[in-house]
């Protein structure tokens, strides 16, 4: 039936990854009757017990590809699929049950936990409350405490992300705030600038108007000159004209009459 599923090239290889370590695990089986030596047993039943703990990882990860590509997929091979994925469980259930009456007719007690969690089937976790109720209190203990260290390197850890976290938070508001005073102190100096450039305006306007009106008297003083020398002018060239007022501050003409007696005189 598998041969004639239609699988995408990631479920093709997840899948082919599961039949190996069952393959294995069947081997693994069947070497293990063979093994009179409880040592080398004892690590060939943790080696399958490891191939069995990564066959549920795949199966996991088989599902999550099933339920990624379930709109893309027809609904029969969905079906064929999910259908797939149930014999794979069931097939791993059988041999944590062959795993279990091993440890049974051996009297093999020194195993560890075997969690396979609720994703796979339900008696499983039954079996795990047996294995652990047929260990001695201090295979419990030490397994407890196994535990609790975990937990406590995963708490350490947490605990360094977060402070880790805090210090870049801090960095990054400190950076922000001199970022923001640094705008600040630009936005004034925009205003002082602004400012600077207004009474500049202002001043120039100013000044332009005092020239404007320096020209303006120097040009009026101009004409009132140029009238003075022309009156003068003409007042010395014609000093008959009666037309032409005496300019104040120039004395008249000497009347002829005057210097002709002089003339007599002498």
């Amino acid at each position: 039936m598998a041969s004639n599923l239609q699988m995408n090239p990631q479920l093709e290889q997840i899948h082919g990854e599961i039949r190996d370590h069952f393959r294995a695990l069947a081997n693994g089986f069947h070497k293990l009757d063979k093994i009179k030596d409880s040592n080398r047993q004892s690590n060939q039943l943790e080696e399958l017990t490891g191939k069995m703990r990564e066959c549920k990882r795949l199966i996991k990860e088989f599902d999550h590809e099933i339920k990624d590509a379930e709109g893309r997929t027809p609904e029969e091979v969905n079906k064929q699929l999910n259908d797939e994925k149930q014999s794979m469980i069931k097939e791993l259930n059988s041999y944590v049950a062959l795993r279990k009456t091993f440890m049974n007719t051996h009297g093999n007690k020194k195993v560890e936990l075997f969690d396979m969690g609720t994703g796979v089937s339900e008696p499983t976790a039954q079996e795990n409350v047996q294995m652990a109720s047929e260990m001695s209190n201090q295979e419990l203990i030490h397994a407890g405490t196994k535990t609790m260290d975990e937990t406590d390197q995963a708490i350490e850890r947490s605990k360094q992300v977060v402070h880790q976290t805090i210090e870049v938070g801090t960095q990054t508001a400190s950076t922000l705030k001199g970022q923001t005073d640094q705008m600040g102190r630009i936005v004034n100096e925009l205003d002082s600038i602004q400012f600077s450039i207004k009474k500049a305006s202002q001043l120039v306007k100013e000044i332009g108007r005092q020239v404007a009106t320096d020209k303006c008297i120097m040009f009026f003083l101009f004409l009132i000159v140029c009238g003075v020398v022309a009156i003068i002018v003409v007042k010395v060239v014609n000093p008959h004209n009666k037309d032409i007022r005496d300019i104040p501050g120039l004395a008249p003409p000497v009347p002829t009459s005057r210097r002709l007696l002089y003339v007599r005189s002498g």
